[in-house]
């Protein structure tokens, strides 16, 4: 059964206008939001919901309002200040049943996935620069990148709890048109990211299934996989957390294991060997880029979130540890118990570790971990990027056949348009796929980084149930690192990804107006669920203060 939901064709806000205007003052005087906190009725901050309450802005309850929005303080990164994300009505719509929401546990391994999986495709970076800027690499590029956008993923996942995460957040700074920019660079990424997976799984396999190297053999299994893991989606959003939890822990053990068994072999010497004149920089960053990013994926399923407030938080804190660790330790181990071979350091060079090290059996578990940790990656990957189309639907921003979702509340469409992509891009190279994603990823995390500050700016006191402890110029400086980051990503890559990036960005440029010509034309159904807030109320409130 499909769930159904109230639709209209324009803001939410509107369609209350008239049963709001005559108590709106009254009930926000009354009402108070939890720990000072105060929003109106579906709007994240302290802003009004329709003209009514603008209108009666120097009133001592409006006043009152307004104070007590701003008393909102800062909290460290896995804590929770108890503001709530309102709906626009005074008392919530009943919603349909979409199945269990997501736990603590489930979507830290869900963000594991949807960032890292485990050791494996970090191999790259031996091969590019040597052991010692491979270490140093997993433990310095954190802290430009990925606490960033842990950090601003959870203000903004916390700011805006619903499914489509950095499209809205896009969408209620910088306009509809750069919002649907940002669901396309990013959509089109995650696809090409997922390509990845197959790919990997195979790289993995290969070594003891020959076969499976090229041809119609690889090609049979790339869709069988595609296919089998794509029915693992479509099932539902709690399978997918719980079945993550399994593959993580399957996936980290043999490294465990291995690292014990190595500490007779380790040399701490082999770890210093480095050679910065041949260093491959292009590969080196691609890599470390690769596999330390897309933390604020999880924002585009936040609706799903079992209260998201507070969930959402810590569990980008707890997934931020455990991708680190898993990425450090085992190439610690890996280049400290055998003699360098930097060029045989390529994906899947891990399980040949394994078994100088620990012999067959540990080898075989590695790569039985590769391909479960592989799986993981897929159905995480693919449920962000479905969830986003289907966010995007809900807002109006793509046609409404797109919010449809399955018995098992899954988005049927968004599921069936990211396994074509898939299949689709799985023809190309590992590097290939890697450096295109990465390019097409930097566009979205400039818009995502421009959002961030804008809303810090001109809606400085919407409720943030979390908030990263720092001021307008703090938050301003935290993202200036990354972004200098994104143009060195951006400089070393190869003149074909350079191309085919521009013109994919090029096709979502056009697309939108096209959209809203066909929408215009009435070719095909667009709506915007009654049951999100008004996103922009934020902005006119700003400027009618403003005037």
């Amino acid at each position: 059964m499909v769930p159904s939901k109230p639709e209209t064709n324009g803001s939410p806000v509107s369609e209350i206008q008239n049963s709001i205007e005559s108590s709106s003052t009254q009930k926000l005087a009354e009402k108070p939001a939890p720990n000072g906190n105060a929003t109106a009725q579906g709007v994240p901050g302290p802003v009004a919901a329709d003209d009514s309450i603008r209108s009666s802005q120097n009133s001592p309850q409006t006043q009152k309002f307004r104070e007590t929005g701003s008393t909102q303080t800062s909290i460290a990164m896995g804590e929770y200040n108890g503001a709530e994300y309102i709906g626009i009505n005074e008392v919530p719509s009943p919603r349909v049943n979409r199945g269990k929401k997501i736990s603590l546990l489930p979507l830290v391994f869900l963000i594991f996935y949807e960032v890292s999986g485990g050791p494996f495709g970090v191999e790259d970076t031996v091969n590019a620069a040597g052991p010692l800027l491979a270490l140093v690499g997993f433990l310095v590029f954190p802290f430009i990148w990925s606490i960033p956008e842990a950090l601003i993923t959870a203000e903004m996942g916390t700011m805006f709890p619903e499914n489509g995460g950095y499209v809205v957040w896009v969408s209620s700074a910088l306009g509809p048109y750069w919002g649907f920019q940002q669901g396309w660079v990013k959509w089109l990424s995650g696809v090409i990211d997922n390509a990845l997976y197959p790919v990997m799984l195979l790289d993995y396999l290969k070594s003891g299934i020959p076969a499976l190297g090229g041809g119609l053999p690889k090609i049979l299994t790339v869709l069988a996989l595609t296919i089998a893991l794509t029915y693992m989606n479509y099932r539902g959003l709690t399978i997918v957390g719980w079945i993550a939890i399994l593959l993580g822990i399957f996936s980290i053990l043999p490294f465990v294991v291995m690292g014990f068994i190595s500490i007779p072999k380790l040399q701490p010497k082999r770890w210093l060997v480095a050679d910065v004149h041949n260093v491959n920089w292009n590969l080196y960053l691609n890599t470390l880029f690769w596999n330390l990013n897309y933390w604020d994926s999880i924002s585009t399923l936040a609706g799903e979130v079992e209260n998201p407030n507070k969930t959402l938080p810590k569990a980008l804190f707890y997934a931020l540890i455990l991708v680190v660790l898993g990425y450090f330790f085992p190439l610690l181990t890996g280049t400290g118990a055998i003699p360098l071979q930097q060029n045989l350091w390529t994906e899947g060079y891990f399980s040949d570790v394994a078994k100088i090290v620990g012999g067959v059996w540990l080898r075989w578990w590695i790569q039985g971990a590769a391909a479960m940790s592989n799986i993981g990656m897929f159905v995480a990957e693919m449920s962000s990027d479905s969830f986003q189309l289907l966010g995007m639907a809900e807002r109006g921003m793509l046609p409404e056949f797109f919010a449809k979702r399955s018995r098992y509340g899954t988005p049927l469409v968004g599921i069936l348009f990211s396994a074509s992509g898939v299949v689709l891009l799985s023809w190309l190279s590992f590097q290939e796929i890697v450096a295109a994603e990465n390019f097409l990823y930097c566009f979205g995390m400039i818009l995502e980084f421009i959002a961030f500050v804008r809303l810090r700016i001109i809606a400085p006191t919407s409720p943030r149930p979390y908030k990263i402890p720092v001021g307008t110029i703090g938050a301003i400086l935290m993202c200036i690192p990354p972004t200098m980051l994104i143009c060195v990503v951006l400089f070393f890559s190869s003149l074909k990804v350079l191309i085919v990036s521009l013109v994919a960005v090029a096709i979502g440029l056009v697309m939108q107006p096209c959209l809203k010509h066909i929408e215009k034309k009435k070719w095909l159904r667009f709506s915007t669920s009654s049951d999100l807030p008004d996103m922009h109320a934020a902005t006119r409130e700003n400027d009618s203060l403003i005037d």
